[in-house]
């Protein structure tokens, strides 16, 4: 009984120490650069699966429903600072609730239908866009002077929310580029998008929590979602998003920004080449 103790703490300790870091930087960049901590943690926890012998098409399933279920108190706790500080646009919220939520269940549906590997092809194609945009765009002029009529911004809620869900993000990733393009102020675009993020989060995670779990997957699933993993991330996430969110309002973020770009570029890339087979 020690023996196999000895042996499951072991194995799972390398991974709860990746999980653990992983849950400092998500915490921190939930904050104070309005991305979402999903960002971080699917691309993290997907490489760290697979190098424990779990499928690349398996891994990336688990790696966006654990995240999905780990944005929730994120989410929660972000949304609570940017509350205080009066940065979310609550009627907006309003307007693009039920779209978002048509996306994000038509996203979580089809995550479930498509093959793993098609969903890690999709985080790497967005994460190489969203550091193209923070590397080139940061001081851009917006593509638009001000958000369109209704119905292209519900076509704008269900697209965040379909994309979204689909790889595990919250919805600062898409969110803030999608409103700051449409000359949305930016600090009220991060809070704003911390909504967005619990719109996302619930219906996705219980789709993931209620999921078949493959056979391939790793010990200490409930559906799609690693209850290990997100227990050891968690905590972090919820003490640390507020800690970002000050910090944000108080540092110049723009060498941190690219270099986050720089991580989305590698992580990105890698899981291209893996789709691609190279």
């Amino acid at each position: 009984m020690e023996q196999n103790l000895a042996d499951i703490i072991q194995a799972w300790l390398p991974i709860a120490a990746a999980m653990i870091g992983t849950g400092v930087v998500a915490g921190i960049l939930a904050g104070l650069l309005g991305v979402g901590g999903g960002i971080v943690i699917v691309p993290v926890f997907y490489f760290v699966l697979q190098s424990i012998g779990v499928p690349q098409a398996t891994a990336i399933l688990v790696a966006t429903g654990t995240s999905l279920l780990v944005i929730i108190p994120t989410s929660l706790s972000s949304i609570r600072a940017h509350h205080q500080r009066g940065n979310i646009d609550w009627p907006l919220i309003k307007r693009w609730a039920p779209a978002m939520i048509i996306g994000v269940i038509a996203g979580s549906q089809t995550a479930l239908l498509v093959d793993g590997a098609w969903v890690s092809g999709l985080f790497g194609i967005i994460a190489i866009l969203v550091a193209m945009n923070m590397l080139f765009r940061a001081k851009a002029a917006p593509l638009a002077h001000q958000l369109p009529p209704m119905a292209g911004q519900r076509v704008m809620a269900t697209c965040i929310g379909f994309f979204s869900v689909m790889i595990g993000i919250g919805g600062g990733t898409l969110g803030v580029p999608t409103l700051t393009s449409c000359n949305y102020p930016s600090h009220r675009a991060v809070g704003t998008a911390a909504v967005f993020g619990l719109l996302i989060s619930i219906p996705g995670a219980i789709t993931m929590l209620l999921a078949h779990t493959p056979a391939t997957a790793p010990d200490g699933m409930v559906g799609l979602v690693n209850i290990p993993g997100a227990l050891a991330i968690m905590p972090l996430t919820i003490l640390l998003a507020p800690f970002g969110a000050w910090i944000g309002s108080k540092l110049d973020a723009v060498l941190l920004k690219k270099l986050f770009a720089v991580f989305l570029c590698i992580s990105g890339g890698r899981m291209l080449m893996q789709l691609l087979g190279a």
